[in-house]
């Protein structure tokens, strides 16, 4: 059974970045599942996955408009201490929900801080990286309606969410 659209899809996959670092893995736990074209995984991996069969492996180079997006400066800006009301420690490497130029959520991480001033980023921890990818196909079944209907796989025993 290749993969295809509403497939529920199982694999095992190491993420690396161009100078080898592992980034992300499944080895030693469970296989990573995922709902074949309803954008669970970056596009560029569902489509290199497409049409692959149980047992089969591949090695991916994924570019960055096909994963996380090119990285925006645009999404980097300075903004006062006082913005953090309630937070009583910053540190670099925190994260928090903020409004996006288009009223969207975006989750945005703290980049520097120098006195008053907060650097925050809102690109992808990946954005502008090129991603490669080692996977094995482990499983593949059809989706149930339910799953079809919420957009994703649900865990074992039912529904997770």
């Amino acid at each position: 059974m290749p993969i295809a659209a509403n497939k529920a899809v199982s694999i095992d996959y190491t993420l690396t970045n161009d100078a080898g670092e592992v980034i992300d893995s499944s080895a030693g736990g469970a296989p990573l599942v995922y709902l074949q074209g309803a954008g669970n995984i970056i596009p560029g991996l569902e489509k290199a996955l497409e049409g692959k069969d149980v047992g089969e492996e591949l090695t991916v180079a994924i570019e960055p408009e096909e994963a996380y997006g090119e990285y925006s400066a645009e999404l980097v800006s300075t903004l006062s201490r006082s913005m953090f009301e309630g937070v009583d420690e910053l540190e670099v490497g925190m994260q928090f929900h903020a409004s996006a130029p288009d009223g969207q959520m975006q989750i945005v991480t703290i980049r520097d801080l120098d006195g008053d001033d907060v650097t925050v980023d809102g690109n992808h921890p990946l954005a502008g990286q090129r991603l490669n990818f080692q996977v094995k196909i482990v499983a593949i079944r059809d989706a149930s309606q339910e799953e079809i209907a919420h957009g994703h796989v649900h865990g074992e025993g039912g529904h997770h969410h």
